[in-house]
């Protein structure tokens, strides 16, 4: 009789088979996407918990499909859309994905100094962004690839201070279980604006360039000597996606929770950073929660400013034919390096401009819902394309979540775009 395996030696093997699936799901819950949930919880309660189970099915299709198309093609998204697409495709990708993502680095940086402020006070919030950069950017230029997705898949387990903060306070078991499982919907402009942006805060453009690309990375960078059949990879790559996936869209509930429950509560519903919420949880929540809430906004953040100027270096380098990934060295990939490093200092330039950072990711989040769709329609047709994909195209299961979540994204910017132009004229 074959002996069980212990139960350590078992979440071991399976903490080395998560990657980039895992990694990719943690960014999603980058500041800009903590700010629009905290927003959520505080203005509308728990009305917006479904949302979370929604998306889980809907985020693990997508990246399952920017997974598979990195494996089998052995090119990142842009480089797939370069090769078997008209040029204006290729433009308008870069034209619609890079400033946002741009603008989501600056306003993240500026962020993940206002927490550093948060916890240590004496330290002015410019001089963390700084600090916390310049540390980010020596990361990734002097770590090989899997040291650095390793240290990545630890800041990951930062974001789980998120599962503790809400339990501070008393919780409705029945409430937050209606909540959770019964859709709640109001028909007014704020209402769609605040779906479409946790709609695109959740499911970010970037996360598909990134999600495609880091796959590339980590098959170059494995073990030469073990090769791995097809089938192998993607039994790989669905495990760490679905665990990626699972983890991003507990963060959300949690953090809706947590607002939503805390704040909303006490009639606190207006929330202009990320600042205002950590604070407004200290009296009402103790300082543990105020910590940790703080706590978690530098981890995500330390997360998704390496993904962000990485999937533009991506989305860059790929277009103009020059070599790219983190599993390179700089000598190998110097204008890969060169477009993170102008990309994070483009993102620190943003203080001097004195735009307020949570009013940059909140349009971020906005732009993100409304041109999602438009790369969702790209990444379905590669994903049914029998020249690109050949044996390895979608199944009727990833076509029909596919569909649902562009059709989704569509209607709500249909009728965000109705109130919006009802109230112009």
């Amino acid at each position: 009789m074959r002996r069980r395996e212990p139960i350590k030696y078992r979440l071991q093997r399976f903490w080395k088979t998560l990657g980039p699936g895992l990694i990719t799901g943690a960014s999603d819950d980058d500041p800009s996407a903590i700010t629009t949930f905290s927003q959520a919880g505080a203005r509308y309660g728990l009305s917006t918990l479904w949302m979370s189970v929604l998306a889980y099915p809907i985020l693990a299709v997508l990246q399952e499909m920017c997974a598979r198309i990195g494996i089998v093609t052995g090119k990142g998204l842009t480089g797939v859309v370069k090769t078997y697409y008209p040029k204006w495709v290729l433009y308008f990708l870069i034209g619609l994905s890079c400033p946002a993502f741009l603008l989501n680095i600056g306003a993240d940086i500026a962020v993940l100094g206002e927490a550093g402020n948060l916890l240590f006070p004496s330290i002015p919030s410019l001089y963390c962004s700084i600090g916390f950069t310049l540390l980010l950017f020596a990361l990734i230029l002097l770590l090989p690839y899997d040291k650095l997705a390793l240290i990545m898949k630890y800041i990951c387990l930062s974001l789980l201070v998120y599962l503790i903060v809400p339990f501070s306070h008393p919780q409705n078991l029945r409430s937050i279980l209606w909540h959770s499982l019964v859709p709640s919907i109001q028909f007014d402009k704020d209402f769609i604006m605040t779906v479409t942006g946790i709609i695109g805060a959740i499911i970010s453009p970037y996360l598909f360039f990134w999600q495609t690309s880091s796959e590339v990375d980590a098959l170059a960078a494995s073990d030469k000597n073990l090769p791995r059949t097809l089938t192998y990879s993607f039994r790989i790559m669905r495990k760490d996606i679905l665990s990626g996936a699972f983890f991003a869209v507990l963060i959300m509930y949690f953090i809706i929770l947590t607002t939503g429950s805390i704040l909303n509560s006490h009639n606190i519903t207006h929330i202009e950073s990320i600042k205002d919420a950590a604070l407004a949880l200290q009296p009402l929540a103790g300082n543990l929660s105020y910590v940790l809430f703080s706590i978690g906004i530098i981890g995500t953040g330390f997360l998704i400013i390496p993904v962000l100027s990485a999937s533009i270096s991506y989305i860059l380098s790929e277009a103009f034919n020059r070599k790219a990934g983190l599993n390179k060295t700089p000598g190998e990939a110097g204008l890969f390096y060169l477009i993170i490093a102008i990309a994070m200092c483009l993102g620190m330039c943003m203080h001097w401009l004195h735009i307020s950072a949570v009013k940059i990711l909140l349009l971020t989040t906005l732009l993100y819902g409304i041109t999602t769709p438009f790369l969702i329609l790209i990444i379905l047709h590669i994903s049914n394309n029998k020249e690109i994909m050949g044996a390895s195209r979608n199944n009727l299961f990833s076509n029909t979540v596919g569909s649902v979540a562009l059709v989704l994204m569509l209607v709500t910017v249909v009728i965000l775009s109705y109130f919006l132009l009802h109230d112009i004229f």
